[in-house]
């Protein structure tokens, strides 16, 4: 068999897949319209949004995977399917830390898919703003960075917010130097946000000591203003460089490979059990000797995993301090509820904020 006749049948055959994916894309289409016309006669009070399912779908096509398309790869696909099959029936509305083209919108596109409606805001009380008010379905804000640590703005939100938490994303973060140049030799500025420069620091003393280090808002700006100059670069995310149009320059600048962001997903709903779930709360210790101890081991004692601890200022008092934690499980799990049962004998204050699925890749 020659080289085209070989050629010309592999293309056949994808033809032939191409037209059996679309059959059954459309076909799970008209099964989430159905699936939504019976929660619309229900009243379901969730709405059409289901965190716990899709979480439970993405990880059966993980599971299932066998390449050799990348698990991340696959789960993204199937995401964009259920986005899509979503959007039929109900377009959510996300509000996410802006300007556009930021880390936290393609944080919110990785969660949700782009079929959605996105809205940025210039504040994470103004994420929480709009959707406390209803005026969005959900918010994805930051809340850690594996570098630079934990989000306090978003801690202190969550003290008096009604909101929950109903996701979780967490977001390997790519630095990359995007411009308009032809060469590294004509970049004379680059923009970035400060953080950013300062991780991406050993690559550019080695590669473009001779260049300007400009700290700008963020790199989302960093990239508009790149992209209005021929000798200027940014450093920012793809989600800017496709925005701005601007050339990928080099890729994964940044001095640490595991630099990762960890953001929230904001709603109005508590999450029903996925079967692999973590739970955020909140408490304050009365102020006594042992009195944080005595807390932590209402977990220990009925075998529940904590998985991080931060404290903050209550803002409440002088020298009153809130302790947020968070563990594995869904607060529906037996042993979470004895341990939060515990805890409230002793603390002076305890807030659930939410039980939600762990991150999918």
């Amino acid at each position: 068999m020659s080289d085209k006749k070989q050629l010309n049948d592999l293309r056949e055959q994808i033809d032939a897949l191409d037209s059996r994916l679309l059959a059954l894309i459309s076909e799970r289409a008209q099964l989430a319209k159905a699936v939504a016309g019976v929660k619309g006669i229900q009243g379901n009070d969730n709405g059409y949004y289901r965190p716990e399912r899709e979480a439970q779908v993405l990880r059966k096509v993980i599971e299932q995977n066998q390449g050799p398309l990348s698990e991340e790869e696959m789960a993204r696909l199937f995401r964009e399917i259920m986005s899509a099959c979503l959007a039929l029936e109900q377009v959510l509305n996300i509000a996410y830390l802006g300007p556009e083209g930021t880390f936290t919108q393609t944080a919110a596109l990785k969660h949700f898919g782009h079929s959605v409606s996105t809205s940025d805001y210039a504040s994470i009380d103004q994420v929480f703003r709009e959707v406390e008010s209803g005026a969005c379905h959900y918010g994805v804000v930051p809340v850690e960075n594996s570098i630079e640590g934990i989000v306090n703005h978003t801690l202190d939100m969550l003290i008096n917010s009604s909101l929950l938490i109903c996701g979780e994303v967490e977001l390997r973060i790519h630095h990359h130097l995007i411009g308009k140049a032809k060469e590294l030799s004509d970049i004379k500025r680059i923009y970035s946000h400060q953080q950013s420069l300062a991780q991406c620091r050993g690559w550019l003393d080695t590669h473009l000591l001779q260049a300007d280090r400009i700290a700008v808002n963020s790199n989302a700006e960093a990239a508009r203003m790149a992209s209005q100059e021929q000798d200027a670069a940014a450093i920012a995310g793809n989600t800017a460089a496709e925005n701005y149009q601007l050339n990928f320059l080099v890729n994964n600048i940044e001095d640490d490979p595991d630099n990762t962001t960890r953001f929230l997903v904001i709603g109005r709903q508590m999450t029903p059990p996925s079967g692999n779930d973590k739970t955020s709360l909140l408490f304050s210790t009365p102020n006594k000797p042992g009195a944080l101890h005595q807390m932590l081991a209402c977990f220990a004692d009925n075998n529940v995993s904590m998985t991080r601890i931060e404290s903050r200022p209550s803002r409440r008092g002088m020298w009153d301090y809130v302790f947020f934690v968070d563990i594995e499980g869904h607060a529906e799990d037996k042993l979470i509820m004895r341990s939060l049962e515990q805890l409230e004998e002793y603390a002076s204050m305890v807030k659930l904020l939410g039980s939600y699925p762990c991150a999918v890749l």
